[in-house]
């Protein structure tokens, strides 16, 4: 029984290791756009995951087509896939993995153009669809990579963990923002709403505003501001906006 490894160690297994960290460097930029709200990113974050996904897959099964530069057709590796012989792969790389891809690709490749301009904005949820199904992709590829020599119990972890919801880290509801942080500090608060507005100035009775609908008292949200020294550039009406050491901290916090 092997010892568990990292994701990346145990995809290379089957398929080709420059198109494995390709996918991932992909697939935890599109995460991690999802979990900052910036929805268009993560869609398009999606769609190079899909592409890095489809190169794997195509040079797993020997396929003779492009799997570089311009000639790359996402939609000529996915037709060729389930053209394969039944008895060369598993349903999972002939049929359903390449079925996912066609669907999160064709969200990523026309988000935003095949909308009304009066409808309601789809780009949250496109991204949410997009990152729900990459994840799945990714982990049925890692099921087919390891065929069950691995720790049961360790793949079922591993998989559970890419197949579960991400969670925006932000959200915005009428202009307010709130943050998904446990016990986040009023600094902590005051720091990333700035960070969220950056370069908009705001004022500081917005910024308190915003660390006591975290739960803050507004002596503690005042205190918050006085030790934001260093980190924020102030005009002369007051308003405050991030300077580079102040966004450097708010990427921290988003991070940890």
């Amino acid at each position: 029984m092997k010892s568990p490894r990292n994701l990346d160690q145990l995809l290379k297994d089957a398929f080709e290791p420059n198109h494995v960290d390709r996918a991932l460097t992909h697939f935890d930029a599109m995460v991690g756009s999802l979990q900052r709200g910036e929805w268009e990113q993560s869609i398009a974050k999606g769609g190079k995951f899909i592409e890095a996904s489809l190169k794997a897959l195509a040079v797993l099964v020997g396929s003779k087509a492009p799997t570089s530069g311009r000639e790359f057709r996402a939609d000529k590796i996915i037709t060729e896939l389930s053209g394969l012989p039944q008895s060369s792969f598993p349903d999972s790389v002939r049929l359903t993995i390449p079925r996912a891809c066609r669907f999160a690709y064709d969200v990523a490749s026309n988000r935003g153009a095949r909308h009304d301009p009066g409808e309601i904005d789809p780009n949250e949820m496109d991204a949410n669809a997009v990152v729900s199904t990459c994840s799945w992709i990714l982990a049925e590829m890692l099921r087919y990579s390891q065929k069950g020599s691995f720790d049961n119990a360790a793949a079922a972890e591993l998989v559970g963990s890419l197949t579960e919801r991400k969670y925006p880290f932000l959200e915005e509801i009428d202009g307010r923002v709130y943050f998904n942080l446990d016990a986040a500090s009023a600094r902590d608060v005051a720091i990333l709403t700035l960070w969220h507005r950056h370069p908009k100035r705001q004022s500081k009775e917005e910024i308190i505003g915003s660390v006591m609908r975290h739960g803050h008292s507004r002596k503690n949200a005042q205190m918050a501001l006085s030790r934001l020294h260093g980190l924020v550039d102030e005009d002369q009406t007051g308003s405050l906006r991030l300077l580079q050491w102040g966004l450097h901290q708010a990427e921290q916090l988003i991070k940890a």
